[in-house]
């Protein structure tokens, strides 16, 4: 199902939008569950009559036409209820599907998000905020619905005696008053809430997903604190939320049932004065009882809206957040453009030049993270314009004026972090089944992963769950590497590819990618990050990187003269 592409800018506008595009459904809902409240107060009404009409009066023929009609009333508001319940579920679910939808493509599009949140805190959004969300469309049509009852039980009071329906036409906008005021409080509560829970729950799938390499440092207590913290946090915010909304339940409990006494103190002495019969006493006694419910329904909406709104806001912003990859509308058709990273400042980096050639296997070796971390991001096209001097372009056009699309088909980054995504070894290597039976074995020998297929009897068919947790951080190595040599892009960016796998099979990689992607005559072209030496002497040309600037260039076995690429690369 397709998602709206404009992204609302506030949580007033994310409801609206919300309303909108399930109007129909939604206008159907509202119509049946108008029609059920309006029966549900005609329901002491017909009662009354019926007692007037037909009980005091021994009439059978009466008795025999208002007990059809109140027959023929609950048939109505039975059915209007269950149609129009299902009506509004759909367009609740809908929209919840349609607001998840928008989260993950927000974040898994092609451009990405600079969100700044953990997974646990996006998927936080995408669930609880999304839910709350989605009820808001209920209590709208419920508050519709109730004003609609509250309106037809005036006009009865009003014809029934005037004092009791003006005290009801007066009363009841008074209470409604009255219960705004913790409203505020309810939404600055629910805020927090939901913010604690969402960090907690970031915290908690971080905490799950490196449990293994916590235990490795023997972390896992300072994180356990992190997290018991945070959950702390979380909890008092709960608390405070159902504390706000408890005194928003007990004021609406309290005033309406005052409200409600008088009007029934009203009524009783109207009767025992003669200015009402019976009938209409028991219409007004039942239309104060019918009263409480939608009295106290407005007020669950408030709170319901302030909790609704406080999660919209969050996903609004949320949705706002600029895209992580620049990109502009330049489409490039040159199937040999060439990357060129030219006098290039940005972070940590200080007027870099890179300039890999066609067909070229270019190794450059990098002596602090924070600086290979930003020459990918560079590649990558993740680094805004302002935030950079010289010159990045492909076939010469700045890449954040190109098309995302045009960017990702020629240039493909493998990052040293990789994402495993759950389903079988081959369809995490070839997730578009593009390769023949050979190319995929010629994938697996450069990249070593064979050695994974050989290990289970299910070979290429083995499930890997979510983030391939039942892999060694070599085998993940080794996969990611192979997804990312499938691709068979024109250039191929690699950051330390084989920091987790042993000397041998680190050689054997950096012959298999030698073979694969620059036998003789091959236009493609491979950058990898790296200090690994059996890569770097299988490159073409080295580049050394220290503190951020390009130190020297050479062969491996030139630059292997160099104390400081001994130092960095020599183990």
């Amino acid at each position: 199902m397709p998602v709206d592409v404009a992204a609302p800018r506030s949580a007033a506008a994310l409801m609206r939008r919300g309303i909108w595009r399930h109007r129909r459904k939604l206008l159907g809902c509202y119509a049946l569950i108008c029609c059920w409240m309006l029966c549900e107060a005609l329901v002491p009404v017909v009662i009354g009559v019926i007692i007037d009409r037909a009980v005091a009066t021994g009439d059978l023929a009466e008795l025999a036409i208002w007990g059809g009609a109140l027959i023929a009333l609950f048939a109505v508001l039975s059915y209007a209820y269950r149609f129009g319940s299902r009506l509004g579920v759909a367009a609740i679910q809908l929209e919840m599907h349609q607001l998840r939808l928008e989260v993950g493509e927000h974040v898994l599009g092609p451009a990405g998000a600079r969100t700044g949140l953990l997974p646990g805190e996006t998927l936080s959004l995408a669930t609880s905020d999304a839910e709350t969300i989605g009820e808001f469309l209920w209590h709208v049509g419920y508050t519709l619905a109730g004003l609609v009852g509250i309106a037809l039980s005036a006009v009865v009071l009003l014809r029934i005696d005037l004092g009791i329906g003006l005290v009801v036409l007066l009363g009841v906008p008074l209470v409604l008053v009255l219960i705004q005021v913790v409203t505020p409080l309810i939404a600055r509560d629910t805020n927090d809430q939901q913010a604690g829970i969402a960090r907690a729950t970031g915290i908690a799938t971080d905490l799950v997903t490196g449990l293994r390499p916590l235990k490795g440092v023997g972390a896992e207590d300072v994180a356990t604190q992190r997290y018991r913290v945070q959950s702390a946090l979380a909890r008092d915010a709960s608390i405070r939320t159902a504390r706000s909304v408890g005194y928003m339940y007990g004021l609406t409990g309290a005033l309406s049932g005052l409200f409600l006494a008088l009007v029934a103190w009203l009524a009783g002495t109207r009767a025992l004065d003669g200015d009402i019969s019976i009938g209409e006493l028991i219409a007004i006694v039942g239309l104060t009882q019918f009263l409480a419910e939608p009295i106290a329904g407005l007020g669950q909406t408030s709170a319901q809206a302030a909790r609704s709104f406080a999660s919209a806001g969050r996903l609004a912003e949320f949705l706002g957040t600029p895209a992580l990859a620049t990109s502009g509308s330049t489409v490039l058709d040159d199937p040999d453009a060439e990357l060129v990273v030219g006098d290039l400042s940005s972070g940590p980096l200080h007027d870099v030049d890179i300039a890999p050639t066609r067909g070229e296997l270019l190794g450059v070796v990098v002596d602090d993270t924070a600086t290979s971390d930003t020459l990918v991001r560079l590649v990558r096209g993740e680094v805004l314009p302002e935030d950079r001097q010289g010159a990045l372009t492909l076939g010469g056009h700045p890449v954040d004026e190109l098309t995302i699309d045009s960017l990702r088909s020629r240039v493909v980054v493998s990052q040293h972090h990789v994402d495993l995504f759950e389903g079988t070894l081959r369809s995490t290597i070839d997730p578009d089944d593009h390769l023949d039976e050979a190319s995929l074995a010629a994938v697996l020998e450069a990249s070593a992963a064979g050695d994974v297929v050989g290990l289970h009897p299910d070979g290429l068919l083995q499930p890997i769950t979510d983030g391939a947790a039942t892999f060694s951080g070599g085998q993940r190595q080794r996969i990611a590497l192979a997804r990312a040599l499938a691709t068979r892009a024109p250039l191929l960016v690699l950051a330390e590819p084989t920091s987790a796998v042993d000397a041998m099979t680190e050689q054997r990689i950096a012959d298999g990618i030698r073979a694969l992607r620059h036998p003789d005559g091959s236009d493609l072209t491979t950058v990898v990050i790296t200090s690994s030496p059996a890569l770097l002497a299988a490159a073409d040309r080295v580049l050394l990187v220290h503190a951020g600037r390009i130190v020297a260039a050479g062969t491996h076995h030139d630059l292997a003269q160099r104390n400081d690429y001994r130092d960095a690369v020599l183990r």
